[in-house]
């Protein structure tokens, strides 16, 4: 039980159950992540719209998403993101052992050169944002990202490092 009170579904009412709504039609079910977020339908509606924005990405793949919020997490030793993340990357056929692996050294992470580059692009910036060095920037550019693509795989990850802190801090239960 989490440290906030949450709205549950048949309580909700308003925006709250609007999204409610679509979640369970979308997923069958709202996950803690997004009930802990119901004691204020403000900050509910920004992660929500944040969630469908990245879940349509043109170009930041799902996968490379997943790795970026599962190995954040595992820097914010945030255990609800772990287990969620894990499970999503075994959707993509990320094995237990290479995730173990992957949660070690992040470059083994079985992404493209692209992808692997931004992961731990993001990585980086939420380690020590202020090593952040004009060639790691132009070296993304150099293969094929845009200012835009990189502004929010880094945003993706700055602000998972926020969401965990919230998690943890609320004490929020696995699903």
């Amino acid at each position: 039980m989490a440290l906030l009170k949450t709205i549950e579904k048949d309580q909700a009412t308003g925006h709250v159950a609007e999204i409610y709504e679509i979640m369970t039609k979308n997923m069958g079910f709202i996950p803690n992540a997004f009930k802990v977020f119901s004691a204020s339908p403000h900050i509910l509606d920004i992660q929500f719209k944040n969630m469908g924005y990245y879940v349509r990405h043109q170009t930041l793949g799902g996968k490379l998403l997943a790795f970026i919020r599962l190995l954040v997490s595992e820097q914010e030793k945030c255990a609800y993101c772990i287990t969620m993340n894990t499970g999503i990357l075994f959707q993509y056929g990320v094995l237990p052992d290479m995730i173990a692996a992957i949660r070690l050294d992040p470059a083994k992470a079985p992404l493209e050169a692209k992808e692997l580059n931004m992961l731990l692009f993001v990585l980086k910036v939420v380690k020590d944002a202020n090593s952040i060095q004009k060639a790691d920037v132009d070296g993304l550019r150099n293969m094929g990202w845009t200012d835009a693509e990189i502004l929010e795989a880094t945003y993706h990850g700055a602000t998972q490092v926020a969401v965990d802190m919230i998690f943890n801090a609320f004490q929020i239960g696995m699903d």
